[in-house]
């Protein structure tokens, strides 16, 4: 009996012993990747790029390609034609790849036009160039002259010199995911130049704004729009005027878009104004823009 219980005893030692010197672990490693790359959908671009530091599960979990693409705005497909070769492949791009370039600044229609993606909302903004617009008198060098300049992202800047009638004229035809949209012209008073290496302002031609204000107008092929007013003020700085806003609510198809700046009262002479171009963005991004202000000369 004796022999028999401590024969017992010792089994059961024994299983004891090796249950514990056995334990089953699980680490991230062991996590499917599908469910990682599940779960990383409801994080921001920057937040799945951090957790892709974590291990090399995690990393390859964060490239899949359902991942990133529903991070991309709804016209993705349409800006990539804009920006893209027309002999590129598609297939042969991941949609990680595609978030990283539509992130970049990119240039279309002959470099009159750039279009990116906010990095942390992967929404849509766009620059227009001042080449890109409609002005009255630009092909006569006594009243508008582009002056190149490091300062503007199209290397150049409409300068005039003077006028009596000033009509700036832009349109636009684009597919805007979902969303409202601000519009603002990139403006600045006085010529932009160096000086030994140094920015410097001529101010000299600058004269007739403060007389009367500036009108800007925005419409839409849907009908929307809308009319303001302002005073162009701060010479020497580049300044954001506020045109109008749109709001986009069938995503995906064209919206045709028109917008001006104009001072045709000729009771008066204007000069010494720099268009750098004009910008369309998100309308929660539109208080960035009224606070931005340039060097000063």
């Amino acid at each position: 009996m004796g022999a028999g219980v401590s024969t017992s005893a010792t089994e059961n030692d024994e299983v004891g012993t090796f249950s514990l010197s056995s334990p089953q672990t699980t680490t991230l490693d062991d996590v499917p990747e599908n469910c990682i790359s599940s779960l990383m959908m409801s994080f921001d671009p920057q937040e799945i790029c951090t957790l892709a530091r974590v291990n090399k599960t995690f990393h390859r979990a964060s490239s899949a390609d359902f991942v990133w693409e529903s991070k991309l705005p709804s016209n993705y497909k349409f800006l990539l034609n804009k920006v893209l070769d027309q002999h590129t492949n598609l297939s042969s791009i991941t949609k990680k790849e595609i978030y990283a370039k539509l992130c970049t600044p990119n240039f279309f229609d002959h470099g009159t036009k750039e279009i990116w993606l906010d990095r942390c909302s992967a929404q849509v903004c766009l620059f227009i160039s001042s080449k890109a617009f409609k002005i009255t008198g630009i092909d006569d060098r006594r009243y508008w002259n582009y002056v190149p300049t490091e300062e503007s992202r199209f290397k150049s800047v409409a300068y005039l010199q003077q006028m009596w009638w000033v009509e700036v004229i832009g349109e636009l035809e684009f597919e805007f995911p979902k969303g409202n949209y601000s519009v603002f012209f990139k403006l600045q008073l006085g010529k932009p130049t160096k000086r030994l290496g140094r920015r410097v302002c001529n101010l000299d031609q600058v004269h007739g704004w403060d007389i009367k204000p500036v009108r800007f107008q925005l419409s839409t092929s849907d009908g929307q729009s809308s009319l303001s007013q302002s005073y162009l003020r701060g010479p020497g700085e580049w300044a954001h005027y506020h045109v109008g806003d749109f709001a986009v609510e069938k995503p995906n198809g064209p919206t045709n878009i028109k917008f001006s700046l104009a001072q045709i009262d000729c009771t008066h002479t204007k000069g010494g104004l720099c268009i750098d171009g004009v910008v369309i963005c998100p309308k929660e991004f539109s208080e960035r823009l009224k606070q931005f202000k340039g060097e000063k000369c």
